[in-house]
């Protein structure tokens, strides 16, 4: 048997293929990608590898999908399920800033600490909502439901094998290979001639709509590696010749440690479709829809942490709109640098950020004190920043809107169609992991190993003070 994490890591591989046969641009950025993290590690030596391996990051990819319905949402739940990769996060970007979109998302990929070392794959899903009045009149909500209903993205045969593989922990050599096969056609450009006056139709709405429900099946958006330095990226790509959209999403390049994710883009590349004209003739036109995203990761910061990050966003923003000729980077690095806890132990202790704790290789001999704080100076124990697995809707938003040729429209006066983590589980049939309980279940078990090792009551290292707030 294939296990989920084989499949998973496999699947990886073909979609990187097929996404870099389609846009040859994704080849370069993985390529660049390669070259900076070894720059990095030449420069760094071991501290490179403190929020994952060079092994992991470079085999590290996260794709992007979109689908019209929460039955079609379900289907890519069942693909994704036979991978070991489950709903996580729920992520509404139709107030987001600086562009609404009218799409509720999740991501898909895996939980156990194990599982994600071995392959970190993951997917953020996003699902049109045709039922907001914001975005949608009731003509073309009805005529859109209509189209979507009407459509297949997923081939009957794919549904089965990917049961069959989460139910039974995995598939035969051959069933794998037929899953790959119809998984990765499932995500594919379709040659289809596409409808102009109905996309164009939607395109007035958002971008975004049109590239979900103008067209009658689903492809990948982005597939993105992970990088460890995204500045020398962001540089190195623009010396190549590859247009970069304005600027790096989410945090600033500070002195500090690096949290939450960063994210940046090349610019949707034009890609020569064909188009049915409203005579039934067949013409040939452009779409710009598919761009080459990167990411660097940093540490996952607590509800407290995120709290303070929300409130540091804030506050650059309003510096922004008060401080003409001044750049976003530059604020938010002062802002940072005013009220981010500068080290990683400042953001350990004051319980902003989520840590795993080890037992540490050179700890001092005798019996070792049932304080944490005490473990942890006295070289016991070893905190290790654990990794952001997720996304940031705001930093989504930016990397949607930089690549779309328009803004859309919404009418603030019409009601909001009302869409929740609660709501969306409910529809896909399938619980949505919060990210937050995640990260305090790794490091509350690394407590009770490292109370374990250390020869301690299995509740003698519970969390108290700033840390046990979070």
């Amino acid at each position: 048997m294939i296990p989920p994490w084989q499949l998973r890591a496999r699947f990886a591989v073909r979609l990187a293929e097929l996404y870099g046969g389609e846009v040859p641009a994704y080849n370069t950025l993985v390529e660049v990608s390669t070259e900076v993290n070894q720059r990095v590690m030449d420069a760094r030596g071991g501290d490179a590898e403190r929020l994952g391996s060079l092994d992991r990051v470079t085999a590290e990819r996260h794709g992007a999908i979109r689908v019209g319905t929460p039955a079609e949402l379900a289907q890519v739940a069942r693909i994704f399920g036979a991978l070991g990769m489950y709903p996580t996060g729920f992520y509404d970007l139709r107030d987001a800033q600086p562009q609404p979109i009218p799409v509720v998302s999740t991501a898909f990929r895996p939980h156990d600490p194990e599982e994600l070392a071995r392959n970190p794959f993951r997917v953020f899903t996003s699902m049109l909502v045709p039922q907001d009045r914001r975005f949608f009149d009731a003509d073309l909500q009805r005529r859109l439901e209509h189209f979507l209903a009407a459509r297949t993205l997923f081939p009957a045969e794919l549904l089965e094998l990917a049961d069959r593989a989460e139910a039974d922990g995995g598939l035969t050599e051959s069933d794998a290979a037929r899953f790959l096969e119809l998984a990765a056609a499932s995500f594919a450009l379709s040659d289809e001639p596409v409808d102009r006056a109905w996309y164009d139709e939607l395109s007035e709405i958002s971008g975004v709509a049109s590239d979900i429900g103008g067209v009658t099946s689903t492809h990948i958006n982005h597939l993105t590696p992970r990088v460890l330095d995204i500045d020398d990226l962001y540089t190195s790509m623009q010396s190549r010749g590859i247009e970069m959209i304005a600027e790096i999403q989410g945090p600033p390049d500070w002195a500090g440690p690096d949290v939450l994710l960063r994210q940046t883009s090349f610019r949707a590349l034009a890609e020569r479709r064909a188009f049915r004209e409203a005579d039934g003739s067949i013409g040939e036109g452009e779409l710009r829809v598919r761009f080459g995203e990167v990411e660097q990761r940093g540490i996952a910061l607590t509800p407290a942490g995120r709290e303070l990050f929300d409130e540091l966003v804030a506050e650059t923003d309003r510096r922004l709109a008060e401080q003409q000729g001044r750049t976003r980077v530059d604020l938010a690095r002062e802002v940072w640098a005013e009220r981010l806890p500068g080290t990683e132990a400042e953001l350990e202790r004051e319980g902003l950020a989520y840590f795993r704790y080890v037992v540490g290789e050179s700890r001092p001999a005798g019996d070792p004190p049932a304080d944490l704080d005490a473990l942890l100076t006295g070289g016991w124990l070893v905190a290790e920043p654990i990794v952001y697995e997720d996304f940031l809707p705001r930093s989504a938003a930016g990397i949607f809107n930089s690549n779309l040729s328009d803004s859309g429209s919404r009418d603030t006066t019409q009601d909001a169609a009302e869409r929740d983590q609660a709501w969306l589980a409910e529809v896909i049939g399938r619980p949505i992991a919060e990210p937050f309980e995640l990260y305090a279940a790794e490091r509350d078990a690394s407590l009770r190993d490292a109370a374990a090792a250390l020869g301690l009551p299995a509740d003698a290292l519970a969390l108290t003070g700033a840390r046990s707030a979070s």
